[in-house]
């Protein structure tokens, strides 16, 4: 199968452009990646200043050179780069590899990396790079890189994608557990973008897992595709997504021209397409040595043995706080662990193991496959230190191995601390398919995220129901006039089958009577005037109103301070504030929020994102999701709200956010009131695009 990235990543011929014997350079470290044994392309130099390099001759200029060249790599100096990438077009070069970052100083607009884009474009040419480390097809066999990658890298099913080239290092040139399909520093992007290089990375058969270093995404549709394309392959993505906060982002723009981008949209995106989204490199290792293991996690928590008392209870303490479950094994199960164990041990998950020493080797073998097979156990871990050249550690590694190939489960290898997973015994055991994990917290991050990506593909696809057809039709004339009043947001919540509370319009005191006694008292009086976004800010709410006397004092105020256009509303029962929202994001489109409500919005920052439209189901699974969830289930004395009701109104204000995608930019529904008859909308707020 072809694919439009061939000629950069599997080239049959390679073009070195700044090739040098001068150790330490660039030019020598090229030849040395290249160089590597298994190499499939044929190589050639080319460098004026040299007639030949290591007995092989040097080339004056690629158009020397007497067959078509399918990727040159560009090892040289900014200066340099735009007459060298002139040449490589002119000699119909299909990609080109750039470590410089293309910055010059005093450089005319446009700058020298953007017309290095333009003319790539122009020209078709895929370009890795500039700023970046190179690549590492492994599966093909070919290394290109200015500093040279160990010679015990090797091929495996993890592919990676990189923004950073210290990431790339530090996967590639310092963790021998590792082997990769395909590893990509994409630098700057300048041609060629992280959507193409994951579509690639999914082509290749042996790529069984994806890592993703991300600043942001130059290809949102494409980015869009790829991950459907893996997901549809049922291929993990890991991401680390960094520019998180608004310091990170600003950072990204001056490191290499990324726009992050708001993280919200990020994380709706993720969801929706299963992508496993860590926080940090432990986590990101960590995620991509337990997928590379293919295995799936069976139903159920996780079952850990140790060594040690105190790590175990490390591990249940940490466990227990991420909100981690443990398998909750059987009698059965406790009557296995009780007969193989010495006096005094508790048969029970986390288990320690260890007592006098006294058939170490089988009490562990015996005991770990009793908690592997237990029915509640999705996977298992044996969470030890581990040393060279001790017979412990060997004899661990060993146990493992048997009872991994015994059981369909992930089984693997943890180090209590997270620097000793490159010794010789676990990087052997990694490579026996057996995944070794770095630090018991990461391991629990990691275990948490692999369970609800589980439980996410356990769900069944949900049919989404679409906008009722018309509405946007209703709406787009009066979107373009500008935003609504709030009368008119909760007319066109209410429209698109968000439950809305009754509201009548008034702009005179008599109206005001007139709706209050049509309404029924309490009541509540809002202020209504035109541009007056936000009212409680400015004291345009006054609740429980009960007789006309109170509602004539109080319409006064607000005539007098903030005009004489109100909106009258019956008080809303009691029951948890919640609030609906949606943003527009310049990348992905909508994007619906759905969180704590009322004075709390701010506070707790709880708030769930997704992309829209999605159904019930997926409605009440973000739900459940928030922190305050168990609220909804009624405390002290409250009756227990009606949260089916309020997944149906999440569901319809989704497929209001998709239908009017181009006419609004912000919605804001808050609060909205659940409680044991439902939930309905008290406030909203929309902004036309």
């Amino acid at each position: 199968m072809s694919h439009k990235l061939d000629r950069l990543l599997r080239p049959k011929t390679v073009a070195l452009v700044g090739a040098s014997p001068k150790e330490g350079s660039v030019g020598r470290g090229m030849i040395t990646s290249t160089g590597m044994a298994g190499t499939p392309s044929k190589i050639y130099f080319v460098n004026p200043g040299y007639d030949e390099i290591d007995g092989q001759r040097c080339y004056k200029s690629l158009a020397e050179i007497p067959e078509r060249i399918d990727m040159a790599v560009l090892g040289i100096a900014n200066a340099r780069l735009e007459a060298a990438l002139d040449e490589a077009i002119a000699a119909g070069v299909g990609g080109v590899t750039i470590f410089a970052s293309g910055y010059l100083e005093n450089d005319a607009e446009p700058k020298l990396t953007e017309r290095i884009a333009r003319k790539a474009r122009a020209a078709g040419m895929a370009i890795c790079g500039g700023n970046c480390m190179g690549f590492y097809h492994l599966d093909f066999g070919l290394r290109v890189c200015g500093f040279p990658p160990p010679d015990w890298i090797r091929k495996g099913n993890v592919a990676f994608i990189t923004h950073s080239g210290s990431a790339f290092s530090a996967l590639c040139h310092t963790d021998r557990r590792f082997g990769f399909s395909l590893a990509v520093s994409a630098g700057q992007e300048l041609a060629t973008n992280v959507a193409d290089y994951l579509d690639f990375a999914l082509d290749i058969p042996a790529t069984k897992v994806v890592g993703l270093f991300l600043e942001t995404v130059r290809d949102p549709q494409g980015f869009k595709a790829a991950l459907a394309k893996a997901q549809r392959m049922e291929i993990p993505v890991v991401a680390l997504k960094v520019g998180r906060t608004a310091e990170s982002a600003a950072l990204a723009v001056s490191h290499s021209g990324a726009v992050a981008g708001n993280h919200a949209a990020y994380q709706a995106l993720f969801d929706r397409y299963g992508v496993i989204e860590v926080a940090n490199m432990d986590e990101l290792v960590n995620a991509l040595h337990l997928f590379s293991s293919e295995r799936k996690l069976a139903p159920g928590g996780l079952a850990t043995m140790h060594d040690s008392g105190g790590f175990r209870e490390l591990v249940l303490d940490l466990g227990i706080e991420s909100g981690v479950p443990f398998a909750k094994i059987s009698e059965a199960t406790r009557s296995k662990l009780a007969a193989r164990l010495e006096f005094g041990l508790e048969p029970i998950n986390p288990l320690d193991a260890w007592g006098t020493g006294n058939d170490w080797a089988g009490i562990f073998e015996d005991c770990l496959q009793a908690l592997v097979d237990d029915p509640d156990t999705a996977l298992a871990s044996l969470c030890v230190e581990a040393r060279d050249g001790y017979y412990l550690s060997a004899g661990y590694a060993d146990i493992l191995r048997r009872v991994a190939a015994r059981s369909t489960k992930p089984v693997f290898y943890t180090t209590n601390v997270g620097s000793n997973a490159n010794l010789d015994v676990v990087t052997k055991l990694a490579h026996d398919g057996v995944p070794v994990l770095s630090g018991v917290a990461p391991m629990l991050a990691v275990v948490k995220k692999a369970m609800a990506a589980r439980d996410r593909r356990a769900m069944k696809a949900e049919p989404t129901v679409p906008a009722p057809s018309g509405l946007r039709a209703k709406w787009a004339q009066r979107l373009a006039a500008g935003d609504l009043s709030e009368a008119e947001a909760l007319d066109l919540l209410a429209d698109y089958g968000v439950p809305v509370i009754a509201h009548i319009h008034a702009d005179t005191l008599a109206e005001a009577k007139r709706a209050a006694g049509e309404i029924g008292y309490p009541i509540v009086l809002k202020t209504a005037q035109p541009g007056i976004q936000h009212k409680s800010d400015v004291g345009g709410v006054k609740l429980g109103l009960k007789n006309e006397a109170e509602l004539a004092e109080s319409y006064a105020d607000l005539a007098q301070r903030l005009g004489p256009r109100v909106l009258l509303m019956p008080m809303a029962g009691k029951g948890v504030e919640i609030s609906f929202g949606m943003t527009l994001d310049p990348q992905f489109g909508p994007v619906v929020m759905v969180g704590a409500g009322g004075v709390l919005i701010e506070m707790m920052k709880d708030r769930r994102f997704a992309l829209p439209p999605f159904g019930p189901e997926e409605a009440r699974r973000h739900i459940d999701a928030l922190a305050l969830r168990p609220l909804l289930d009624g405390k002290r004395g409250a009756k227990p709200a009606h949260v089916a009701k309020m997944a149906e109104a999440l569901a319809a204000f989704s497929r209001l956010t998709a239908d009017l995608a181009g006419l609004v930019r912000e919605v804001d529904v808050n609060p909205l009131i659940v409680n044991d008859n439902g939930a309905v909308a008290v406030d909203a707020l929309i902004i036309a695009k």
